[in-house]
């Protein structure tokens, strides 16, 4: 087998990265360039046709024969129209690329989701060049494409993407933790939120994935009873990784690190055929764009491979779900994390007051952040198999616990220990404990130097729940260093006033820690007692999306305006409604089409047999409850597929998508729910060879 060189030499080579331009750049263009991707600062636009010429020379050299501008519409997917370099002057053909077709472009905005912001006749959008993230090259069989990863604005400037309000979210926080690290006494250029997003997915053979209808229109099955064996023995997490599946990892790692996608670890998951792929962390946008880039690449190496990939977040019912873990943090300008405890937390004061920050903005907006993972997809996994509950709730660990518990007694904390861990095993080198155990329960967790948002769903952007955060911390740090300056100008010593800030919002932020169990029921009892909120489906969670409070903190910081952000509460629950309407008819059609003919098949082979049987006047008692049972099977078939018709037709009008959601949470999804057990139970109770389609058995064991 072809093997490409050490990593070191090819990674990033498909990227228009620094090095790239540093090469190819005027020195004063190349740092003023490198100061807006570090710092955020502007970019003078007269250099645009300077970048756009050496990024044009790069990218032909490298087969590229067009361009586009590479952005994330609020579909839930990534959008892209082509343009070739080519320009004919005088009968010749020559690669042209400006400027300005650098730094804007015009996509018809009237086919995108807007939410209502615009009417259907109003068609102008803008694509706009984001400099903070490299352009890169997609090959294909003749050639590649350069791609600029780009924002999506309206004619009037409203967000009509998910990059642009996550963009604006970094800004504001850097504004405010460089506000209160001025205050703590050690000021910095700017702060950067930096995530690694680890991504899970299942892997199935392709033959299978396409005799299952509902999972290449829905991505979930509809319909499939688990097998015997699944994930009960708990032997797949971490077991030895399928020859198939590990040729596919190669394949995408290989091609994802020439994209600069740094993908560094891979791993069995808990359940069959589900697997892992996690990166090293970078900047936020970069990281986004990166995952974005990440699910493109997996979907193309799984069909050259007869493969499918699933990102769906509950393909499988009854089988552990997929999400997408965001290790989020934030550090400044000299690249100091400012979530590292140290070795001496209980004294590091710094670090004490960014951790209340989180806390606070966990505790103060965990509506809001609930709201920003509502998906019709992730509806089934939270709660479900190995999945964090709908509770927004924090994971601190026992130290981290105690020094923040003793510090709201007015004590001092006790210092923490080296502990070493006791393997009973001479030969081995002394494990030392981390500060913080990991909870695989939690929803939000600390790790060592860093949060994990677990909810998050495996298929959703990880532009919006981050944009989110962001924001819900600046205004936490903000509200701190507000309260911090008051007792500073009081004359309070320093560090006495960091701590006492920090004693006050624990005090009001205590009840979202959590460090228990989070899929135990009496947490859920407990939850409530503390107030905290437990939604449990996407339509009820996204109403904190239009609540005025959140439209005022939006507005405040200058990242979407009320009235995007009820464009995009009207979006997501049309997505919700959309999502739900056809999985419905997809089931309905399965259960006509498929199960009914194989039940009935199978009524019919009963019917013989039990008349065969009869003739020789043996007991054929259970044989005719058997019969009797699995007609009024196939009867209740009936029945569930008319009733789901029913609901659909008296639905409320797609136009009231409040409405029409509520409807389905009440109506439509309890029928669907139980129209899958009655169908699950035949498939139990049917010839394999009459099922029409491939098993759960089959899609995950072969």
């Amino acid at each position: 087998m072809d093997r490409e060189g050490p990593v070191s030499q090819t990674f990033g080579i498909n990227t228009f990265n620094l090095d790239e331009m540093r090469k190819r750049l005027k020195r004063p263009i190349f740092e003023a360039i490198q100061a807006t991707i570090a710092a955020g600062e502007a970019l003078d636009m007269g250099m645009a046709d300077e970048i756009a010429e050496a990024m044009k020379d790069w990218a032909v050299e490298r087969g590229a024969t067009h361009f586009t501008h590479w952005f994330q519409p609020l579909t839930g997917a990534t959008a892209e129209k082509h343009d070739a370099f080519l320009s004919v002057h005088d009968g010749k053909a020559i690669e042209s690329f400006s400027g300005s077709q650098l730094t804007q472009a015009e996509p018809d905005a009237s086919s995108f989701p807007s939410g209502g912001m615009r009417s259907t006749f109003e068609a102008r959008g803008y694509t706009a060049w984001d400099p903070t993230s490299p352009a890169f090259l997609v090959y294909d069989e003749r050639g590649a494409t350069l791609t600029i990863p780009s924002v999506f604005i309206s004619y009037r400037g409203e967000a009509l993407d998910k990059k642009t309000p996550l963009l604006r979210s970094m800004r504001e926080l850097s504004r405010s933790a460089c506000a209160a690290l001025d205050v703590l006494g050690r000021p910095t250029r700017y702060v950067n939120s930096t995530l690694g997003a680890e991504q899970e997915y299942f892997l199935i053979p392709r033959e299978l994935f396409e005799l299952r209808p509902d999972l290449e229109v829905t991505g979930r099955t509809v319909i499939g009873t688990v097998p015997p064996k699944g994930q009960q023995m708990e032997d797949n997490y971490f077991g030895a990784i399928d020859e198939r599946a590990l040729n596919f990892m190669s394949d995408f790692e290989a091609e994802a690190w020439r994209l600069g996608i740094p993908v560094k670890t891979r791993h069995n998951e808990v359940a069959p055929h589900q697997y892992e792929v996690a990166p090293v962390f970078s900047s936020i946008n970069v990281a986004s764009d990166q995952n974005h880039m990440l699910m493109d690449l997996m979907r193309k190496v799984a069909r050259r491979r007869n493969l499918a990939v699933l990102f769906h977040e509950k393909p499988f019912s009854q089988v552990n779900g997929s999400g997408k873990h965001n290790n989020w943090s934030i550090a400044d300008a000299e690249g100091n994390n400012l979530l590292e405890p140290g070795d001496n937390p209980d004294q590091n004061v710094d670090f004490l007051f960014f951790l209340a920050g989180v806390l606070r903005a966990v505790h103060t907006r965990a509506g809001m952040l609930r709201a920003s993972i509502a998906s019709a997809g992730n509806d089934h996994r939270l709660g479900a198999n190995e999945a964090p509950p709908a509770i927004i709730s924090v994971f601190l660990g026992d130290t981290l616990t105690r020094i923040l518990d003793t510090l709201l007694e007015g004590k001092t904390a006790d210092a923490v220990s080296d502990e070493v861990i006791q393997t009973g095993l001479e030969v081995l080198p002394e494990l030392r404990k981390d500060n913080t155990d990991r909870n695989r329960t939690s929803p939000f967790a600390f790790t060592g130097n860093k949060f994990e948002f677990r909810a998050v769903g495996s298929a959703q952007s990880n532009a919006m729940p981050m944009a989110y955060l962001n924001i819900a911390v600046a205004e936490a740090l903000d509200e701190m260093c507000a309260r911090l300056k008051g007792r500073l100008d009081a004359g309070e010593d320093r560090n006495a006033a960091i701590l006492a800030v920090v004693r006050e919002v624990y005090a009001d932020a205590k009840p979202v820690v959590f460090n228990g169990n989070n899929y135990d029921q009496a947490w859920v009892e407990e939850a409530a007692r503390r107030g905290l909120p437990n939604e449990m489906n996407t339509p009820a969670a996204l109403k904190t999306l239009v609540e005025p409070e959140t439209k005022a903190l939006f507005e405040k910081y200058k990242v979407l305006q009320g009235h995007e952000l009820e464009a995009r509460y009207t979006i997501l629950l049309e997505k919700y409604n959309r999502m739900l309407d056809i999985e419905a008819v997809q089931m309905i059609r399965m259960a006509k089409t498929g199960v009914l003919p194989a039940a009935y098949a199978q009524q019919e082979l009963m019917a013989r047999a039990y008349e065969g049987v009869k003739k020789l006047d043996f007991d054929t008692s259970s044989q005719l409850e058997e019969l009797r049972i699995y007609s009024e099977l196939v009867g209740k078939t009936l029945d569930g597929i008319d009733a789901i018709r029913q609901t659909l037709a008296s639905a409320p009008d797609e136009e009231d998508a409040p409405a029409r959601a509520a409807f389905w949470v009440e109506k439509l999804i309890p029928q669907m729910d139980a129209l899958r057990v009655t169908c699950d139970t035949l498939e139990r109770r049917t010839d394999e060879e009459l099922w029409p389609f491939p098993s759960y058995h089959q899609m995950l064991f072969q």
